[in-house]
């Protein structure tokens, strides 16, 4: 097993928030300092693209590039720290049953969809269209040019 597996110790029916979530649906949730974000895999072989603003002020956000410098890894795992377009910590990921997850692979589009499956695809559903359709019912003003490096988790 790999060091980075970790298993979380926290019991799943004293959480303040429990939902299963429709496949393709935006999803929109306000962490506080101190909550931990549970991502469980139902069915099998899926993907939870993922994006994150700081709640304070959505101009601060998820950076790849400041997350892989200050974990000098490509991949992220138990013990990586997610962070912020500032160069401040947003998230720690404390445990991890899956072993790494991408952030250099960016969201599907309907492009990416066209080119992955065939032209008539083209209209299949797509994260970056979800991310789109999630800030926009956000009401704080965000739109097409706050939808920024996703995690594959």
């Amino acid at each position: 097993m790999s060091p980075n597996l970790v298993e979380s110790g926290l019991d799943p029916a004293l959480a303040v928030f429990d939902a299963v979530h429709p496949a393709g649906e935006p999803w929109l949730h306000t962490l506080r300092a101190g909550q931990t974000l549970r991502i469980v895999d139902l069915e099998g072989n899926q993907a939870v693209d993922t994006l994150f603003y700081s709640a304070a002020d959505p101009l601060e956000r998820y950076s790849l590039t400041h997350t892989i410098q200050a974990q000098g890894a490509l991949y992220l795992t138990t013990g990586t720290v997610l962070m912020s377009s500032e160069g401040r910590p947003l998230l720690t990921i404390v445990a991890d049953t899956c072993g790494r997850h991408d952030t250099l692979g960016g969201a599907c589009a309907c492009e990416s969809n066209t080119v992955r499956y065939a032209l008539e695809k083209r209209w299949m559903h797509s994260c970056r269209d979800t991310f789109l359709l999630g800030i926009a019912h956000d009401g704080r003003g965000l739109g097409k040019r706050d939808i920024v490096s996703n995690i594959n988790f």
